[in-house]
């Protein structure tokens, strides 16, 4: 009984020491435990700064593809800055159905960059924003129905599209780290010494930081890079002329176009999102809450990227998604206090009227961020595989994976193999992998028999 009580007494001074230091472990491991907004702040910022590089990245990649200039690129990485904070805000707290009031950081999403580079370049920038927009309702609707479409879509199929996500992005990751599509010096030495400098710089943060550290390592690489183009005269100044200290992110800075294939391919890329955010809900609720999500906030979650991302696509950006790299900090930190994460959520806010922090970025050479991003597009394929092998290697699950990865990636490299289908189908699936893999993964789970009877050999009757 003694030791019992000193137990006691010990743990009560340790909560005293916490909360007179700052907030206490308890608060931050609560989702809704009273916590001082000024106090919160170090915890919510650090979620920003495990988001942000890859928050701001697909915007810059489809901008390139786009050949906005300096303005136009600004202005929508300045508008991303915006969304991301007022998506994180309203999952974090939720607007009738829509939003899990879950600690869920959200950012531009890098499931649609390949599309939305292809289309971009081919239809221009105002079909990306119309597609957006008519997307991110049609996503509203799947998370409201969640309940009723989710058991058609197994672990096997969303393992599959995030397989084909990494594997699509590759081109884009090997592109900029050689200067960037069209560049004049591309493949240059002093490119690929910069997009080295950089990934060398990320690979080295990542090994000799601890804990939560570790999540900052593509800033770290991008700093780094930066500062080394810088005096090598890579970087560009001149956007950084009579800039305004403060200005307010563009509403339609584009005028918002509906191509069909834009929208039909899309809405393809909705819909795998949405069974993205499935499986992210589940792990925020695990490792944070160590529960399973309900059905209300799983389809709020839903409906929220949604909501957020037909905003995104009026302000002339990208769709955007729960930030799997936020729920890695999650399982690290344990931190889910609503209050403390929606500290970060406003800082994004704010960051989005400030045009210097869009224009830093709109400065920084392709090939520093290819050295920063092409191991981070690498993850992406191996969470795939990872996830593949949650889902099983029955030989069901591998004829499905094998297919649909050969079908999408392969056919999609010989884009000329559609020629004599109609225009709007090449529209759609000629050069985006993700949409082809992720429809034949669908139709394969659908028609191919379960495992018991799958390749099942015959039976011998004995004589």
């Amino acid at each position: 009984m003694s030791e019992e009580k000193n137990t006691e007494k010990t743990e009560k001074k340790t909560k005293a020491k916490d909360t007179k230091k700052g907030v206490s472990f308890e608060a931050l491991s609560s989702l809704d435990a009273p916590v001082s907004f000024w106090k919160g702040i170090p915890f919510g910022l650090q979620h920003v700064m495990a988001m942000f590089v890859a928050n701001l990245a697909p915007i810059f990649l489809v901008a390139t593809a786009a050949k906005m200039d300096a303005a136009q690129s600004a202005a929508i990485i300045q508008a991303g800055l915006l969304v991301a904070g007022l998506g994180t805000c309203l999952q974090l707290y939720g607007v009738w159905l829509i939003g899990s009031r879950l600690p869920m950081v959200t950012g531009i999403s890098f499931t649609y960059v390949a599309a939305a580079m292809s289309i971009a370049q081919h239809q221009g920038y105002g079909a990306v924003a119309g597609a957006v927009v008519l997307g991110g309702l049609l996503e509203v609707v799947l998370g409201l129905t969640a309940k009723y479409w989710r058991r058609f879509v197994p672990p096997i199929v969303s393992a599959i599209v995030v397989t084909s996500i990494g594997f699509s992005l590759l081109s884009v990751g090997a592109t900029s780290f050689g200067g960037g599509s069209g560049a004049k010096d591309f493949g240059s030495w002093q490119n690929l010494t910069l997009g080295l400098i950089s990934l060398v710089a990320c690979l080295a943060f990542q090994l000799l930081m601890k804990g939560t550290a570790k999540q900052l390592s593509v800033l770290f690489g991008l700093v780094v890079g930066y500062v080394v183009a810088i005096f090598m005269g890579k970087v560009d100044f001149s956007g950084f002329a009579n800039l305004q200290v403060v200005s307010v992110p563009h509403f339609m800075p584009f005028k918002l176009e509906f191509d069909p294939g834009a929208i039909i391919s899309f809405a393809l890329l909705y819909v795998v999102s949405s069974v993205e955010v499935l499986g992210d809900t589940a792990a925020l609720t695990k490792v944070g809450l160590d529960r399973q999500p309900t059905d209300k906030e799983t389809a709020g979650a839903i409906a929220g990227d949604g909501l957020i991302s037909s905003v995104s696509g009026l302000f002339g950006c990208l769709p955007l998604t729960s930030f799997a790299q936020n729920i890695g900090l999650v399982a690290m930190t344990k931190v889910v206090n609503r209050k403390v994460i929606l500290s970060g959520g406003l800082i994004l806010v704010l960051a989005s009227f400030v045009p210097a922090v869009a224009e830093v970025f709109n400065s920084l050479p392709q090939a520093v961020l290819g050295g920063c991003t092409i191991m981070m597009f690498g993850n992406i394929i191996l969470s795939g595989f990872q996830m593949i092998s949650e889902a099983g290697y029955t030989q069901r699950n591998i004829t499905i994976a094998a297919l649909s990865l050969t079908i999408g990636i392969g056919f999609t490299q010989v884009g000329d193999i559609f020629a004599n289908f109609p225009a709007l189908f090449q529209s759609i699936f000629a050069s985006n992998c993700i949409a082809v893999s992720f429809v034949v993964a669908v139709i394969l789970n659908a028609v191919l028999p379960s495992e018991e009877h799958f390749l099942s050999a015959p039976q011998h009757q004995e004589a």
